[in-house]
Parts: structure tokens; C-alpha cells; sequence
């Protein structure tokens, strides 16, 4: 006897549509990989902490958000979790179903848990009854469309695009005889026949699927997931539309897409799984509870962060030479990045007269770039800020308009050459034909070392120019940020940064992400020319900021997987620094060569320094640097208190003195703007560290781009996100290792406190343990401790010989 569907509930169409934009909203944006930048992948679980997390994650995804047990087990065997870090984080753990002890927490750790179960779709459901895999029918069939629908140029044959993505879609469906082939009857005549718009045919497939308003939130999110990147392609449509003041409706298209198939496959299949249907329902309907294993496996994670902590403090209090008051020789600027933080130490330790400082690598410049001879406009600034002024490379004499027209030119024939040999006409003629004719070329490019390349793009503009009340506003207000107001140094290096690579669709990941995914020359060389502007200067010195007549700054280039330093100092050319120019590049040489012998110890197959920068042109290398892998804290303060110290690469290091942040306007800029942009770093390689089939890029040995926006493993299937296996592990071991940000800030704790209580979505983040937070003292020690709900707790004298002897 044929079993009747489930009751249809009787539908809220506000609360169903307000479900879906919720759980668009859970969903991280991707950002194309022409300008792919790290995404915190728990955007959408910001306002819940670890364990609320864990359970949301695990109905959803079937994701972990912590390691396994035995990772802490093996760091308590090892004495690296003391008594202390366990004793502490039960103390500040949301109270659980029962006290644990330290005795507890310890053997929970040596009890392995079942792995995270999503809960079903209808698609699931219909594989485990039919034997055929219905899931991955779906995600393949979805794919083969997205990819044509989001292609950015690289298919030769556009997809219909329609106005939208679910009328786009359904164009496509109604023709695609596929689902028919594989017995899913009828299902062009019903896409063709479903409702227009793609509210309304959510609304039908809610119907249809029977779905409770309580399950539909959970439900969708699924489904969301179980698209992927694709969904989150979407999502960074609607992030950049209300950017802009706009809004996209991709991401609730696509999930009336996907509702659509299940309620096909409900159709066919609903005699067989009605009643596992229902209870899915049930439980997607279930309020969130986190169980005892999520509580304790949050605890244990709070803990490994807490002896990181304490490692760290540990190496701050180290003693280090006192650098000389006298004016230095050099002074080189860098973006806070942790790839900049090895460098920066080893010039230091050439000459006392050697200063370095950290800033956000876009240099507080927020500009919307077009390259030399480009149509392209490029955002070099922080995601989560909307560009302010636009720049161009395009020069004004005739001769930079012929050059521009010229490689204008040898562009759009080396496009239509490309083109010719894809085409469907050539393509297989081509190959017969003129392969041979490239064995050289397959040969030089893949054996031969390679030269570095640079940008040798003119000098950056701002385009219009700005006038000068704003040229010298912005130039107090960057100088200000930096702590940079005097002395000045004869020759002061602003160094943005890049990655020279070959072969690798995450490119873009290796460069600047305050930069938007470019690389940070543009924003250097555009605040050099702002500094060395004789009205700019005079201005400032009314405003007491004197730089000296004899200081010129230059901008400038890091390489961070070869460690080489480009200088730009043809752009302010100046015979009376030639000397401090030729010792500089000694320097910076020297330095170079040190990181890389310290780089060197850590990448596979790379013995010594040498081995650096002959990675950088390798096609076959997958780990030609390790880019943020390690990253594990943020440290705003005076230069002093980590000047000398070996921070080992994992620190972003962001000069500020408190002192002469009279209004605390730049401890505000510092955590709303890096702090943040750090912690999505962070947490996306915490994500594919600890999910890396859900968070993670998965294997870069088979990734394939498609439609010139993002990768897919093998020749098909779901977008992937995150970051490639590769980037986090070496082959044997992990060389990232999955700790939240600890952020740490030089000033008083109520001034913080401030700050965060005008930005809630900041303050979630740390009152939800996504990063720790503590207030460091005038000696660079951990005082005060972030608690949550606004509340600080001392740091510095924990009474933790009584909590160990109070918890066993």
C-alpha cells in the first residue's frame, strides 16, 4: 500500500523567506581567484560560541570544528597542556551538564567520539534506498550549469544568463534531458511548469517537501551547504551588492534550485523513505543543544590556545637589546602579516640603526587601481571596506599613451591567439600541427630557474588628482596609524608585499589580503610619492609632523616566497641618497638571504636558502611557500616589546603606541579593520585544518579552474573553498596548527572595552571565544584578560596552584 506524503504544514511565506535569508547569511562568501582573499568560513556562526557551533555544524555539514580527541590527548602525554591550561579553561568554560575535573577532562581525552553525521536530505535519503548516489547526481548536474552561469570568460561558448540565477537554471533544465535518462520522469516538464520567480518555487518545494516552519531554517542551510563553493560564489554577490548599497538574490536562487530536486526526488521516491523523511524533519525542526562531548571538546581546544598563550608571554618578557635613541639609519615599514615578521627580524639584527614597523599593507590607502594599459579595475584594500579614491598607472606624456596603446594591443592579439587555439574548429588541428613547435618552450618554462618579474607599470596616481587639504589629511592620518610621526630617517622604505609563483590557481591567496589579493607595490608607491609631496610636508609641519628636508621614502616590493626586495626608488630619483640606497640594498640582501635559510628548515625539500627561489618558478612545486601557516597571534604595541624576539613567523605584528593615540580613533581603525581581517586568516586555516572536506580546498595535485573563478577537484563536481590540503600539511605532519587568534593590544583595557561596545559584530567575536583577547602592560606583559559580556579578568596572576587543587 502506497504511503500518503507528511501533512502539509500551513505555510508563513514571511517567515519562510525570512529563514532562507538567514540561512543565505550562514553561508561564507568566495571570492573569485583573480582576487581570492582568506575567508573566515564560521562568518555566519559568529554569534554562537564553539559548542553551539559544533552542533549547528554538525546538523549541517557533518563538519568538526575541533581536532580529534587524540590530538589533545598526544599534547597532554607530551607536557605540552599543563594542569594550569586545563584547570583555567574548565574555570572559563560555560557551565556543562556536570562539573569536570582536571581527572575528567583527561581521560574524556583519550575517548575517541563518532564522527559528526549531518542530518539527511531527500537526496540522501533516495541514495541509501535506490543504491544510486542521488547526492552526487545532483551537486554534478547543479555544477555543469553554475559553472557556465558564474564563468567569468574562460568557457568559449557563454551560458544563458537570463535576469536571474534561478530563471538562468531553469532556461538550462528544461532542456536538459539528463534527469529523464536517469528515471526521474517527467522533471523538465515540472521545472518548465514551476512558478517563475524563484520565491515562488520555494514556496511550492517547501509544500511540496512538507517542511515545518521550525525545520526550514536548518533545512536550508543544508542544502546550502551541500552546494559548496557554489553557494558561496553566491553569498560574495550579495557581500559585494550591499557593498555597494545594492542587494543579489544568487544565493536564495540557488537554493530554490536545490529545493526543486528534492522535491523531484521526494516524488519518485516518497513511498519507500516517508517515514525517515519525517523524522529528518523532526530533527532539523530540534532546537540547538550542544551535547557534553561539544562542551568538552571546546574546553580542550580553550586550553591548547592557553598554553600557546603562555609560550608566548614566555618569549615577550625575553630580554633584548635596547635599541639607540639617535635617529636611525633606516627605517622599512611592512604589512603586518606573519610572512613579514622573520624578515623584519633579521634586518634588525644587521645594524642597531635598523627600524621596521607594521601596518595594515594597504597602507590606509583605500583605492580602486587600474594597472598600465588595463581596463580592469582592481580593489587593493581590505574587503570589508568599499573603495574611496581611484588611481591608474596611466601616465600623461605621449609616450606612456603609445606604450599603453601597444600593449593594449599585443593583449587582445595574445587573447584572440589563445582563443583560436581552444576553439572547437582549431583546436585539435592546432595541437597536430604546431605541438612540436612548443616542446622548447614546455621545456625552458618548466627546467630552467626563471628570472624573478616585477611590476614595471609607471609611476601610481591618483586619478583625479586629490587636492592638497586631502592629500595632507590622509598623509597625517596614515602617518598617525602608524606611530610614525619622528624621527625620521634619512631613507624610510614603505615595503608592500607579494608572492612570485608559477602554476598555482590560489596565486592571489599568496598576496596581500589588505590588499584585496594583489599584490601591496601600488599602495606603497602611492603613500612614498604622498610623503615626499613638498606641499604635503609643509602642511604636516603645521600640524607637527616634521619630516626632515633629507629624508626621502621609497616604495617597495617584498617577495615573500623568494624573499627578494624590489625597491622603486627610480619613482623619486635622488642622487644625494645613492649611498644610503647602495647600503640599503646590501641590507635588505642580507636579510633576504637569512629568512631564507630560516624558511628553509621548515618546507619540504628545500635543504637550504638557495633552494627558495627556485621554487618560486617550479611548475611541479605545490608548497612553494607556506603563506600563513603557523599564524596564531595578532600584537599591536610598541616595536620594543617584540623587537629581537623570534616569533617564529606566526605573529602579525601592527606598530601602536597608545600614547599618542589621544582619542583612541587608531585603536578603533586597528580593531575594527585588521584585528578582523586577521582573524578571518586565522579562522579560515583553522577550518581546513580541522574540516578539510568541508572547510578545505581539498588536493591541489587535482585541481582544475573553472570559469576562471575557482577550482574544482578532478574534472567536475563542487567548487571548493578554502585552503588546498597542501597549504597546511607537509606530507607526514600538520605545520599549521589549529589555534583562534590571540589578539594582544597595548592599552588600557577600558578603552578597548569602549571601542567594542560601538561594534557588536566585533565584540562577538571575542565574546564568543572566535579569538582571545588580552591587554598588555607598559613591559609587554599578558595584564588583563578579555572574560566576555564585557568583563576582564587579570591575566597576570591567576590563581592557579588553587584551581588545579580545587579541581581533582
Amino acid at each position: 500500500m502506497l504511503m500518503t506524503k507528511p501533512p502539509v504544514p500551513q505555510l508563513n511565506l514571511t517567515a519562510v523567506h525570512e529563514a532562507a535569508e538567514r540561512a543565505a547569511r550562514a553561508i561564507p562568501p568566495l571570492w573569485p581567484l583573480e582576487s581570492s582573499v582568506a575567508v573566515n568560513p564560521f562568518l555566519g556562526q559568529i554569534g554562537e560560541p564553539l559548542a553551539v557551533a559544533a552542533a549547528r555544524l554538525r546538523r549541517v555539514a557533518g563538519a568538526a570544528v575541533t581536532m580529534p580527541r587524540a590530538w589533545y590527548a598526544e599534547r597532554i602525554a607530551s607536557g605540552e597542556l599543563s594542569d594550569v591550561d586545563l584547570a583555567a579553561a574548565i574555570d572559563a568554560a560555560t557551565p556543562t551538564t556536570r562539573p569536570l575535573t582536571i581527572a575528567e577532562l583527561k581521560r574524556a581525552a583519550q575517548m575517541e567520539i563518532a564522527p559528526p553525521q549531518a542530518l539527511p536530505t531527500v537526496a540522501d535519503l533516495a541514495s541509501a534506498v535506490s543504491g544510486f548516489d542521488w547526492t552526487g547526481f545532483v551537486a554534478e548536474r547543479i555544477s555543469a550549469w553554475a559553472s557556465g552561469y558564474f564563468d567569468r570568460g574562460q568557457a568559449l561558448w557563454a551560458a544563458p544568463k537570463g535576469p536571474n540565477a534561478y530563471a538562468a537554471w531553469r532556461l538550462t533544465a528544461t532542456h536538459d534531458l539528463t534527469p529523464e535518462i536517469f528515471s526521474i520522469t517527467g522533471f523538465a516538464a515540472d521545472v518548465a511548469a514551476a512558478p517563475e520567480s524563484a520565491d515562488a518555487a520555494l514556496i511550492r518545494a517547501v509544500e511540496q517537501l512538507g517542511l515545518s516552519e521550525a525545520a526550514s531554517e536548518s533545512y536550508f542551510h543544508r542544502l546550502l551547504v551541500g552546494l559548496g563553493g557554489w553557494a558561496q560564489l553566491a553569498r560574495y554577490r550579495l557581500w559585494q551588492a550591499e557593498l555597494s548599497g545594492s542587494t543579489d538574490t544568487t544565493v536564495t536562487d540557488l537554493l530554490a534550485v536545490r529545493a526543486v530536486w528534492d522535491s523531484a526526488l521526494l516524488r519518485k521516491y516518497q513511498p519507500q523513505i516517508a517515514a525517515e523523511w519525517t523524522d529528518a524533519i523532526n530533527g532539523y525542526a530540534q532546537p540547538l543543544q550542544p551535547t557534553e562531548d561539544d562542551q568538552i571538546n571546546a574546553i580542550l581546544q580553550d586550553a591548547v590556545e592557553r598554553a600557546a598563550q603562555r609560550k608566548l608571554q614566555t618569549v615577550l618578557t625575553a630580554s633584548s637589546q635596547p635599541k639607540p635613541e639617535d635617529r636611525p639609519a633606516l627605517q622599512m615599514a611592512f604589512c603586518i602579516d606573519v610572512r613579514s615578521e622573520p624578515f623584519r627580524r633579521a634586518l634588525e639584527s644587521l645594524d642597531p640603526r635598523i627600524r621596521t614597523l607594521g601596518f595594515g599593507g594597504f597602507f590606509g590607502l583605500p583605492i580602486a587601481h587600474r594597472r598600465f594599459a588595463s581596463d580592469v579595475v582592481e580593489a587593493r584594500l581590505p574587503v570589508l571596506l568599499p573603495p574611496r579614491v581611484t588611481t591608474s598607472c596611466s601616465g600623461h606624456t605621449h609616450a606612456h599613451e603609445a606604450n599603453d596603446r601597444a600593449k593594449r594591443v599585443a593583449a587582445r592579439a595574445k587573447r584572440a591567439w589563445g582563443r583560436f587555439k581552444l576553439a572547437a574548429i582549431s583546436s585539435f588541428a592546432f595541437v597536430e600541427s604546431m605541438g612540436p613547435v612548443y616542446v622548447a618552450k614546455l621545456l625552458s618554462d618548466g627546467l630552467r630557474p626563471g628570472t624573478r618579474t616585477t611590476n614595471t607599470d609607471p609611476v601610481p596616481q591618483f586619478d583625479p588628482p586629490l587636492a592638497l587639504g586631502a592629500r595632507v589629511d590622509t598623509a597625517e592620518a596614515v602617518l598617525r596609524a602608524m606611530s610614525l610621526t619622528g624621527p625620521f630617517a634619512p631613507l624610510v622604505l614603505i615595503a608592500g608585499h607579494g608572492a612570485s609563483v608559477v602554476n598555482n590557481p590560489h596565486a592571489s591567496a599568496l598576496h596581500c589580503g589588505a590588499c584585496g589579493g594583489f599584490p601591496g607595490d601600488v599602495n606603497a608607491r602611492l603613500l612614498a610619492g604622498l610623503l615626499n609631496d613638498p606641499e604635503v610636508r609643509t602642511a604636516l609641519a603645521g600640524r607637527d609632523i616634521a619630516i626632515p628636508a633629507d629624508t626621502l621614502f621609497v616604495g617597495a616590493l617584498h617577495d615573500t616566497t623568494t624573499d627578494a626586495v624590489t625597491l622603486y626608488d627610480a619613482d623619486h630619483h635622488s642622487p644625494a641618497h645613492a649611498a644610503a640606497l647602495a647600503q640599503t640594498r646590501d641590507w635588505l640582501a642580507t636579510a633576504g638571504a637569512l629568512t631564507r635559510s630560516e624558511r628553509a628548515l621548515r618546507l619540504p625539500r628545500a635543504a637550504t636558502g638557495g633552494a627558495i627561489a627556485r621554487r618560486a618558478r617550479d611548475w611541479a612545486e605545490v608548497r612553494p611557500e607556506w603563506a600563513l601557516a603557523g599564524c596564531r597571534a595578532f600584537i599591536a604595541a610598541p616595536r620594543s616589546h617584540t623587537s629581537g624576539r623570534d616569533l617564529q613567523g606566526q605573529a602579525f605584528l601592527h606598530d601602536y603606541d597608545w600614547r599618542k593615540d589621544t582619542d583612541f580613533s587608531v585603536l578603533e581603525l586597528i580593531l575594527t579593520a585588521p584585528v578582523v581581517v586577521a582573524s578571518w586568516i586565522s579562522l579560515q586555516y583553522y577550518g581546513s585544518t580541522v574540516a578539510p572536506e568541508t572547510f578545505g580546498a581539498g588536493n591541489k595535485l587535482l585541481h582544475n579552474v573553472t570559469g576562471g573563478i575557482g577550482v574544482v577537484e578532478g574534472n567536475g563536481g563542487l567548487l571548493r573553498s578554502g585552503l588546498p590540503w597542501q597549504s597546511v600539511h607537509d606530507g607526514e605532519r600538520l605545520v599549521h596548527q589549529p589555534l583562534r587568534l590571540s589578539v594582544l593590544i597595548e592599552a588600557p583595557h577600558e578603552a578597548i572595552s569602549t571601542i567594542l561596545d560601538r561594534y557588536p559584530e566585533v565584540r562577538a567575536l571575542f565574546d564568543n571565544g572566535w579569538m582571545h583577547l588580552l591587554a598588555l602592560d607598559d613591559n609587554g606583559r599578558m595584564h588583563w584578560r578579555y572574560g566576555g559580556d564585557g568583563g576582564w579578568e587579570r591575566a597576570d596572576n591567576p590563581p592557579a596552584n588553587q584551581r588545579v587543587a580545587s579541581f581533582e
